[in-house]
């Protein structure tokens, strides 16, 4: 019989720039795991999952106040869109139209602009549903928003449940043709507060092929085997292995920041996505998405020394599984579409599972 500890609860967090109030929301199960979520960005800020002794600790990088979160430029935890990963040349042609989006990431696009779904408030409100305590948030993002075409609404889920399972379902519709490619940006370290790097974490991604970038990180158009490659994640192995492989596909001196092609499903169900473990803790995440793809990102420019005064991470602290559609999808036609057009919902949905090794 389950007991009385699955809740809700909200409180202050800190005021954003134009000085409205931030609000902290944290899910908890019955089995004591919780998850504090901001509705600024929709910021995962913690997830306590337990160990093999059954220690909750925090796997998820995170900053300790508002102010941190408003210099961030990392992503830490935050809801990312109206388009995830990086647009070439910062535009894309649709229905005859080109449209000219903010280019952030020298001439390119990243991560939805300068002021992209990361660094909004969100509409928030706790509910509790048939799968545990839950959190509904929605944002507007108005026409002409960082140059994206209509009037889009926006809605994302997280609900926590007894099986020690994250789930994030996203939705999203719009009055004018437009992409859509939201996703979560956490950076996971599995040791438990951040004990260690990621380096000696074991991950598996269910990815015969990847997409190959040039120098600034987009998309070449290929779909390129893992097989033989720094790429193959397919057996599990020690992130650190390969990572520093002199190979032309390691960016930034090396490291990983790629997006995997990842197998379809036997059935319309999830598909499986990756597998993270951390072998001294015994932590396990285990990720399924309705995502064609996951962007492996290791970490790489996670620099050892504030950058305006906040909490300072170490390079490879932490490593994002961001399960998206492909980069540069509304300039790759061969890639999966990521159009959203009037009178379409578009839905996604992604799971974090928590478990033990023993």
């Amino acid at each position: 019989m389950a007991n009385t500890r699955a809740a809700t609860s909200q409180s202050e967090f800190g005021t954003t720039r134009e000085g409205h109030p931030a609000s902290l929301f944290v899910l908890t199960n019955n089995n004591g795991m919780s998850v504090e979520i901001l509705n600024f960005g929709g910021i995962i800020r913690s997830l306590a999952a337990p160990d093999r002794n059954g220690r909750l600790e925090n796997v998820v990088l995170a900053y300790d106040s508002q102010e941190e979160y408003e210099k961030d430029t990392q992503y830490l935890g935050a809801l990312i869109g109206r388009c995830a990963n990086r647009i070439a040349r910062a535009r894309f042609e649709l229905d005859g139209r080109v449209y000219e989006l903010a280019a952030n990431d020298g001439a390119n696009h990243l991560h939805g602009g300068y002021r992209g779904f990361n660094r909004v408030l969100w509409e928030a409100r706790p509910i509790m549903t048939s799968e545990g305590p839950g959190l509904l948030l929605e944002y507007v993002s108005e026409d002409g928003e960082e140059g994206y075409p209509g009037r889009v609404t926006t809605k994302v889920c997280y609900t926590l449940t007894d099986a020690n399972r994250l789930m994030i379902a996203c939705e999203a519709v719009s009055d004018r043709a437009t992409p859509v490619n939201v996703t979560s940006h956490s950076y996971f370290n599995l040791s438990g507060n951040m004990k260690r790097d990621i380096l000696s974490h074991c991950l598996e991604i269910n990815a015969d092929y990847f997409t190959p970038v040039d120098s600034a990180l987009i998309p070449t158009g290929e779909l390129r085997p893992v097989v033989g490659t720094p790429f193959d994640f397919r057996s599990a192995k020690e992130v650190g292995k390969d990572i520093d492989a002199g190979v032309r596909q390691m960016v930034y001196g090396s490291g990983f920041d790629h997006n995997f092609v990842l197998n379809p499903p036997h059935d319309s169900s999830m598909g499986f996505v990756a597998r993270l473990s951390d072998p001294v803790s015994g932590r396990v995440m285990t990720i399924h998405s309705t995502e064609p793809g996951v962007q492996f990102y290791s970490g790489n420019q996670l620099c050892g020394s504030p950058e305006s005064g906040g909490k300072a991470f170490g390079r490879r602290t932490g490593l994002c599984l961001e399960t998206q559609h492909f980069p540069d999808s509304p300039n790759q036609p061969r890639f999966p579409s990521t159009l959203l057009r009037p009178g379409e919902t578009w839905m996604t949905t992604t799971t974090l599972t928590f478990d033990v090794a023993g």
